[in-house]
């Protein structure tokens, strides 16, 4: 008994190509119990490079190349450093430093304001206060708009065609009510803040501005017509008592004097302690430095003095007109206008 060698055989590559399958050499055994074998499947086969490279398929790399730019030369690069030397030079600073020596607080010489220098609130306030200090506040169409309340007028023309001293202009005089309202009432405001600001003075309560009258000296102006300008202002109060004014007391004399009140040390000025009956005080007076030494106080006065009570003109010789604490120069025309009358009384 013989056994007989089975041989495998393969197909060629071309027959796997197509997916044919060869049979066998010898038949199935019937005994065998296992399915018939299913197809092997096939792959295709690797090419060569040389197959690949002629087909157009993109790299899966790719590689760019990046453009270098051209040097700069070396004139331009020095050009640089002197465009940014040129626009360094236009820029202006300002150099600080710290004065400790000297005081940032200065004092005005045309309106004697003291303001801090460098301070732009303080010094937007010395413009407009020493402006009107110097020239006056204007007076124009707004304010004669507003002069008629109802029926009743409240600017009242007390004196017109009034000549000042040494120069050929002329103004008129009006009186105002010192607590009443409107566009009239804002400019008398302005107008208060600066004389006191100017006095060094406080501001009036409101209960002496409901019993006080305003009296404004206007004048025109020049460049506008239809406008005017306040030059002279003089604010009169209804009061009862006031003092009157003595001579200084002489340390030197051994006979008793009579008590005095010092109302101002510096510039001598003593009054009585008696409180003697007073129907007008002048809180108030101002006038512009433009037009000082031109008769607008006298002005004024006079014309205070003659309209202040309706139908009583007061007389400043016999102690009717008292000034609240006045200063250097309100003395000077307290004693040239009253001629030793006027009383000096207390706000």
């Amino acid at each position: 008994m013989y056994t007989t060698k089975v041989q495998r055989t393969y197909g060629s590559r071309s027959a796997k190509s197509r997916g044919t399958l060869v049979p066998p050499s010898s038949p199935p055994s019937a005994l065998a119990s296992s399915p018939p074998a299913s197809p092997v499947p096939t792959r295709p086969l690797k090419r060569s490079f040389s197959e690949v490279s002629e087909e157009n398929i993109p790299p899966i790399f790719s590689f760019k190349r990046t453009k270098t730019l051209p040097k700069a030369s070396s004139s331009k690069l020095k050009q640089k450093p002197q465009a940014k030397e040129k626009t360094k030079s236009q820029k202006t600073l300002t150099q600080l430093h710290f004065n400790i020596d000297q005081t940032i607080l200065r004092t005005c010489s045309l309106c004697d304001l003291s303001y801090t220098k460098g301070a732009p609130d303080d010094e937007a306030l010395h413009r407009a206060h020493c402006l009107r200090v110097r020239q006056g506040m204007e007076w124009g169409r707004e304010e004669e708009k507003d002069r008629v309340r109802g029926t009743n007028d409240i600017v009242t023309e007390v004196a017109s065609d009034v000549k000042l001293k040494g120069k050929n202009k002329r103004g008129r005089i009006i009186c105002v009510p010192a607590d009443t309202g409107g566009k009239i009432g804002a400019k008398l405001s302005i107008l208060f803040q600066t004389i006191n600001l100017s006095l060094s003075a406080p501001d009036l309560p409101p209960s002496v501005l409901q019993s006080s009258k305003v009296y404004l000296f206007l004048t025109p102006q020049e460049s506008q017509a239809h406008r005017e300008r306040i030059v002279g202002c003089v604010i009169a109060q209804r009061i009862e008592t006031a003092m009157k004014v003595v001579p200084a007391p002489s340390s030197s004399s051994t006979s008793p004097t009579a008590p005095t009140v010092t109302v101002d040390g510096e510039t001598g000025l003593f009054c009585s302690p008696t409180l003697l009956p007073t129907h007008m005080g002048i809180p108030r007076l101002f006038v512009s430095s433009s037009h000082r030494r031109m008769g607008v106080a006298t002005a004024l006065l006079d014309a205070a003095a003659a309209t202040f009570i309706h139908g009583c003109r007061l007389d400043k010789s016999k102690g009717d007109i008292a000034f609240s604490q006045p200063t250097g120069m309100g003395q000077a025309v307290m004693k040239s206008w009253g001629q030793g009358g006027v009383r000096v009384y207390e706000e």
